[in-house]
């Protein structure tokens, strides 16, 4: 298998900002049960679950996550945008001969809607899975570096004993990232190709 590298979804990627506050705002109208979007928007990473149950009583919370994700395709999927630097870390991927592999806590077929509507081609998506739970998806797919923006995908990294690379584009600082078990941190993806360059001699010969 072709060595690979692993890409977290929100805010790696793509701003969903601006599509997700139109889901809850119109969540909040479908359901009567108040969500604070501009809040919800600055905490993204962990599972929808436990968004939704900062708002939704415990027996609540099922539902409000099923009527979420059926108005989440009208209304987060056209406002999202990628991240600076994204279209052009994903070239670099495919320069050094590696595969993309795109690893996300986001629900595998709202992730797909995204990456076509942007334009963004991974090899292979996984779906539905945060911190550790990301780790078995990425020996799974030969993933030899994971980027991610949040403490949790460190944590997966580390878990699967692969380097980790922060972008402070989401709600974590460098700090936390280098904390969390970065083996590099960068403002953005537009720094990612030379990184990549240097560090990926060529295929398979990543971290192992």
């Amino acid at each position: 298998m072709t060595a690979a590298v692993g890409f977290d979804l929100d805010m790696t990627l793509i701003d969903s900002r601006p599509g997700i506050r139109a889901a809850y705002r119109a969540l909040t109208a479908e359901t009567g049960v108040w969500v604070d979007a501009d809040l919800a928007v600055t905490r993204l990473g962990p599972p929808l679950r436990t968004e939704i149950s900062e708002w939704f009583p415990p027996g609540q919370v099922e539902d409000a996550v099923t009527t979420y994700r059926a108005l989440y395709p009208d209304h987060a999927i056209a406002p999202t945008v990628p991240t600076p630097g994204a279209v052009a870390a994903l070239a670099a991927v495919r320069a050094q001969g590696l595969r993309v592999v795109v690893v996300t806590s986001k629900l595998g077929r709202l992730a797909a809607l995204h990456l076509a509507h942007l334009g963004l081609t991974a090899d292979e998506l996984a779906g539905d899975l945060f911190a550790e739970g990301k780790a078995a998806a990425l020996t799974a797919h030969g993933v030899e570096w994971y980027v991610g923006d949040h403490v949790g995908d460190m944590v997966a990294a580390r878990t699967a004993g692969i380097p980790g690379i922060g972008v402070v584009t989401g709600p974590c600082s460098a700090d936390e990232l280098r904390e969390a078990g970065a083996a590099y941190v960068l403002s953005d993806l537009t720094a990612f190709p030379e990184l990549l360059r240097k560090i990926a001699v060529g295929p398979g010969t990543g971290a192992g």
